[in-house]
């Protein structure tokens, strides 16, 4: 299993029975093929539908059906379409529960950078500005380390999106939750130490008394 998709799959088992969810581009996307058998939640995209499906098999594809992002996707029956303003308004409204996006960078206060990296030609911050802010739980998936350097720092060095609304962190090295007294690491992935953990993390982490190994078989 790589890396994508083991820290898709651990993302997944975060989402609950009838929760409303919106996956931002790129990695978090995979999670749609991992949600938990008997759980049903409904996945919201931000270019307008409510009722996202699995990625779209090679050669299935429809090219009026896709994610925000432009990939292309499957619909689940009694999948909603509307206009674009309507969607976020849902999503400013405060009626998605759960948005699991990708990050550039996150700190120990739960501040997030994911648009911008400085002195680079950006496409903009699409529609994570108001998903971090809107949905009541912000999930980060992304590889804990970016060719080699630190992704969870101190305090973020790029552009923020938003400030204090991270919740989570899932990488493919362990799962940090983000409380009052910091980062606290509350899962660590098979065959992965503390210690590299806390050296591939750019702050001090909390270790948990209860920390368990990430299952996903």
């Amino acid at each position: 299993m790589d890396k994508k998709e083991f820290i898709a799959k651990r993302a997944a088992q975060e989402l609950k029975h009838g929760d409303v969810v919106n996956l931002g581009i790129g990695l978090p996307t995979m999670v749609a093929n991992h949600v938990p058998k008997g759980i049903k939640v409904l996945l919201q995209s931000e270019n307008g539908l409510i009722g996202v499906g699995a990625t779209a098999e090679p050669g299935k594809e429809n090219p009026y059906i896709t994610n925000a992002g432009g990939g292309y996707i499957t619909v689940i029956p009694g999948a909603s379409f509307f206009h674009s303003a309507d969607s976020f308004g849902i999503i400013r409204g405060g009626h998605v529960d759960v948005t699991i996006l990708g990050a550039l960078q996150v700190d120990k206060k739960g501040n997030l950078a994911n648009w911008m990296v400085p002195n680079k030609k950006v496409p903009g911050m699409g529609g994570a500005m108001d998903l971090v802010v809107g949905a009541k739980r912000v999930i980060i998936a992304m590889e804990h380390t970016a060719k080699g350097s630190h992704k969870i720092l101190e305090e973020c060095t790029f552009p923020l999106t938003a400030v204090e609304v991270v919740d989570m962190i899932i990488t493919d090295m362990g799962v940090i939750e983000v409380t009052d007294k910091g980062l606290e690491l509350i899962e660590i992935a098979p065959g992965v130490t503390v210690e590299e953990v806390q050296a591939a993390t750019g702050c001090e982490l909390i270790i948990s008394d209860n920390l368990k190994v990430i299952n996903v078989a």
